[in-house]
């Protein structure tokens, strides 16, 4: 029974985090692009960006990940069965890479807390997505286990990661017609 619980926590968790991991780009693009207005939008919109990252960050998204973390870790303390299936290591892969992309974020945050832009708005939509196909492979990775083939889950993720590229092209033309789309 216990086990259960713990579970429904990491899934919790998981959903917090990759909430936090969502929208922190987000915050990124709109701080970037508010630095590109006159003032005093610019000041405004900068400092209430700024305030909004910082609370998302450190309240939900750094929160979120530790506790996903302690977790994920007394789950596989509780079935170290697991560590031993291939599925388990190409996930923990995966959740690794997520974990070096929160790194990246967190880098990305305290420029911005700095007013450092080091990136253009379609360069955070692109790492936007980042975060889209890990979740799309731990997902299919964990539901489908050992019964996914690697194959098609390779030309899945693939293909996902086109259809995003495609999809952040077409808002791009789209705001380009229409900059308040």
């Amino acid at each position: 029974m216990l086990y259960n619980y713990i579970k429904a926590l990491h899934l919790i968790f998981v959903v917090t985090w990759f909430a936090g991991l969502f929208y922190i780009p987000r915050i990124f693009i709109y701080q970037i692009e508010a630095n590109l207005k006159e003032e005093p939008a610019k000041s405004i919109l900068g400092e209430q960006l700024a305030l909004m990252g910082k609370r998302l960050w450190y309240i939900i998204t750094w929160p979120s990940a530790i506790l996903c973390t302690v977790f994920a870790i007394t789950l596989l303390t509780l079935q170290p069965v697991w560590l031993e299936m291939g599925w388990m290591h190409i996930k923990l892969s995966f959740v690794l890479l997520l974990f070096f992309y929160h790194g990246k974020c967190h880098q990305i945050f305290l420029q911005m807390q700095r007013g450092e832009f080091r990136y253009t708005s379609r360069q955070m939509r692109i790492w936007n997505e980042v975060a889209t196909l890990i979740l799309f492979a731990v997902v299919f990775l964990v539901i489908l286990r050992n019964s996914l083939d690697w194959v098609y889950g390779v030309l899945g993720l693939f293909g996902l990661a086109v259809l995003l590229m495609l999809g952040i092209r077409w808002y791009k033309k789209v705001r380009e017609r229409n900059p308040k789309a």
